[in-house]
């Protein structure tokens, strides 16, 4: 009936089909500064920052966030779409301790680290990246296919074990490294260093991190007659992911979980004959400086 009175005041033309959906050009119920505003809001904070109730960036703290500072109430899908359009997309969030001082790390990118890859050049010296890693017989890594709601179940001994790891590589993909037992101490420091400066041709200027035994006493003394043969320099605190070392620790775990070894001696053999492998690949560990947080160290 209603479609008659319409032919009949306004002919064919009333009853042609109407465009569905938003006009084009249509903003939402966001303006385009309040959108631009929101935008940089989620990127550039996390919502504890703003006090918000919320850990991670989601479609209900994005929807709260708008509904706080623009007192716009949109669904979630509406909020989905404007994370669209604003080039996000849900990702797993990389973790950063509170102790972490950001200004250190620009620092070392824009300054300290220009001045060591200069000095190396001058002196000729070779840059390695420092660091280990502890290696568990529990520790299982990877994915494995299974029936939905039912995971795979992989067999680990009982009675836990481990080793660790010592190593440096440069950005040419040349690699030292050690397998040992216990503690990591400044016995064991030392004596890798001694170890990669027999192997270098060249003076070693050797990056870690500054956990306690790098920096101890014994190690210093260690190191005063030897200035022209090593010199150690230190990564920004609580910054791991500017050290390339910190990939290949991934890789060693990774390798070693799939071997399942039985006990801690297996445990090291697996490791030193997977490391040996590397050591023949370097090609491999030169990659690992393409990565995008270390890419500033593989020239």
């Amino acid at each position: 009936m209603q479609w008659a009175k319409a032919h009949k005041a306004a002919g064919e033309q009333a009853l042609a089909p109407k465009r569905r959906g938003r006009r084009s050009g249509e903003a939402g119920k966001l303006s385009a500064k309040q959108a631009t505003r929101m935008r940089g809001l989620v990127i550039g904070k996390m919502p504890e920052q703003l006090k918000l109730p919320f850990y991670l960036w989601t479609r209900a703290a994005v929807r709260e966030l708008i509904k706080r500072e623009c007192a716009v109430n949109l669904s979630l899908s509406s909020v989905g779409s404007y994370l669209k359009n604003w080039g996000l997309s849900a990702q797993r969030p990389v973790k950063r301790a509170y102790e972490r001082n950001d200004e250190a790390v620009t620092q070392w990118l824009a300054d300290e680290y220009p001045q060591i890859a200069a000095r190396a050049k001058r002196e000729r010296a070779r840059i390695y990246w420092g660091d280990e890693t502890g290696l568990r017989s529990d520790d299982v890594r990877g994915r494995s296919f299974a029936l939905v709601g039912q995971p795979a179940v992989v067999r680990v001994p009982g009675r836990r074990f481990g080793c660790n790891v010592i190593s440096a590589l440069t950005n040419k993909g040349e690699m030292s490294f050690m397998v040992f037992e216990g503690r990591f101490q400044a016995e064991q420091f030392i004596g890798f260093c001694e170890r990669l400066v027999k192997q270098s041709p060249t003076k070693v200027f050797l990056i870690v991190d500054g956990h306690s035994v790098h920096r101890c006493k014994k190690v210093r003394d260690w190191l005063q007659p030897r200035t022209h043969q090593i010199e150690l320099f230190f990564l920004p605190g609580y910054a791991p992911e500017l050290n390339p070392d910190e990939l290949l620790n991934g890789d060693i775990k990774r390798a070693v979980s799939q071997v399942r070894p039985r006990d801690r001696q297996a445990m090291k053999v697996a490791t030193r004959k997977w490391l040996h492998r590397r050591q023949k690949q370097p090609a491999v560990l030169a990659n690992l400086f393409g990565a995008p947080h270390v890419r500033y160290a593989a020239a």
